[in-house]
């Protein structure tokens, strides 16, 4: 890929097909439409993961407003005009954040303004009680946020993500914790989700809990102990997915971002 040919992902590339109502819930959608070291095949990704995930918002009759962290950013977000945090996937999180120092594997896609933009959101949402879902990077992020750290990289190439220039993406079995808000949520004990990561949770924030797991271990889903934030490593949205665990989970997500706005 040479810098003639980077790929770059449009507003209008993402926008979902159908709409709704927009009746319910006004949810803020944070995600890098474009990031460093960008290729193809992640950038289609991007399109439907993003235009995937709006999808689901619709369906869900909620309103929705995204802030591009890749693009200009506004120096401060008013949150008390929301009802709700979405952070999506992306590229990696700036290693120094979680005390890495020096050059990490396979690292691709840092922004750390755009990281400093996404965790000042996540702790304005959570700290005021405001539902907040964080998928792959949004989930990392909020680990993060919270003084959790991250795998660098995970060591065993292809368990948790297949080719980076080719298919990344690539059917995993999660274990559910059945304690989990999550296992409530999603009404099963085992989910086959797409994942395509090379890092992942290690020491767990303060307050948050693990609530999914990979075979080896690998967390793959965390949750605040009191407050609803849960995040997932694996890409629910993705719409090949052999197990549909976006319904369930963007349904609840959007219920919950409706019933902080009615007692608002």
């Amino acid at each position: 890929m040479t810098s003639q040919n980077v790929p770059v992902v449009t507003l209008d590339e993402v926008l979902p097909l159908r709409r709704g109502s927009g009746a319910g819930p006004h949810i803020a959608v944070v995600v890098s439409l474009n990031f460093p070291d960008l290729i193809d095949s992640v950038a289609d990704l991007v399109r439907q993961y993003g235009r995937s995930a709006l999808q689901y918002l619709e369906d869900n009759d909620a309103q929705w407003t995204l802030f591009d962290t890749s693009g200009a950013l506004p120096d401060a977000v008013d949150m008390t005009k929301f009802d709700g945090l979405l952070v999506l996937g992306g590229g990696d999180v700036d290693s120094e954040l979680y005390g890495v120092s020096g050059p990490v594997p396979h690292e691709y896609g840092v922004d750390i303004n755009a990281d400093h933009f996404s965790i000042d959101l996540i702790k304005n949402a959570i700290d005021h009680g405001m539902p907040t879902l964080g998928i792959c990077r949004g989930s990392q992020l909020m680990n993060v946020a919270y003084g959790g750290t991250l795998i660098p990289d995970i060591a065993e190439t292809g368990t948790h993500h297949g080719e980076h220039d080719g298919e990344l993406m690539i059917d995993e079995t999660v274990v559910i914790d059945p304690e989990s808000r999550l296992a409530t949520i999603l009404q099963t004990s085992t989910v086959v989700g797409k994942t395509g990561h090379h890092q992942a949770v290690a020491s767990v924030a303060p307050d948050f809990r693990v609530s999914a797991t990979a075979h080896d271990g690998v967390v793959e889903g965390i949750e605040h102990s009191s407050h609803w934030a849960i995040g997932v490593q694996w890409h629910p949205e993705d719409t090949t997915a052999r197990q549909d665990s976006a319904t369930p989970l963007f349904t609840a997500f959007v219920s919950e971002c409706a019933a902080r706005r009615a007692s608002a």
